[in-house]
């Protein structure tokens, strides 16, 4: 593979990877939310119901009370009427006395009765949302912590695969920076570089001078010929 097309994989992989740390952060920000609400709920729920229990049990205890005192009313007031047979205008007076007294007491029963039936409505409310919303965090934080798992294996997978596809390009591009010297070296040798002028002179009067001694000896060589041939004729 050329180095821009590993280029190209190791940009890919670092958004990849960029976009997985997102996402993890964002998951485990998630998952922390959802444990520091279970834990105000799991708080506020014990709370509710310790009140719960506390007025649960003075409206059972009242309730308890009064009932008691309507039958001791009750009771003491029909043997007063038994044993004791007074005038037709007192024994009117004592009837109306313990009617009076046993009617408040009832309405007192209702009242509490009524409020105890109130807060256990409420109790049961509180405990349904409570156990609702318990259930729903349980699958969302086991959604998520699923979901962490997998993100976080795809991360460590996606910088592996990174750090080899960097160790790749660094080998490539070695490869060829290693050419690309060699290249140039090479390069040098083959182009002529420009020739200083003092150099050029000198190999110039240099050629110059070998001419010159050149037609020296031609000529000599020359003479000697013609000289030969004039011997010869004579």
């Amino acid at each position: 593979e050329d180095i821009e097309h590993l280029s190209g994989k190791m940009r890919k992989a670092e958004s990849s990877i960029a976009r997985l740390t997102a996402e993890i952060a964002e998951l485990e920000s998630d998952l922390g939310h959802i444990a520091s609400m279970q834990r105000d709920m799991d708080a506020n729920r014990a709370a509710e119901h310790a009140d719960y229990e506390a007025q649960s049990s003075d409206y059972k205890q009242g309730i308890d009370g009064i009932q008691m005192a309507i039958k001791v009313l009750k009771e003491y007031y029909g043997k007063s009427s038994l044993l004791q047979q007074p005038a037709v205008g007192t024994h009117s007076s004592a009837d109306g006395e313990s009617t009076g007294i046993i009617g408040m007491l009832e309405v007192a029963e209702s009242d509490f009765t009524k409020l105890l039936a109130e807060v256990e409505s409420d109790e049961k409310e509180s405990e349904k949302y409570y156990e609702e919303t318990t259930q729903e965090n349980k699958v969302a934080t086991a959604e998520k912590k699923t979901a962490l798992k997998f993100k976080g294996k795809e991360q460590a997978e996606t910088k592996s695969e990174l750090e080899e596809l960097t160790g790749d390009r660094d080998s490539e591009q070695s490869e060829l920076d290693a050419v690309l010297d060699y290249y140039s070296k090479v390069k040098k040798q083959c182009v002529a570089k420009p020739e200083p002028y003092e150099e050029r002179k000198r190999r110039r009067e240099a050629e110059m001078e070998g001419l010159k001694n050149a037609l020296d000896i031609l000529e000599g060589n020359a003479m000697a010929f013609l000289q030969v041939n004039r011997f010869r004729k004579h």
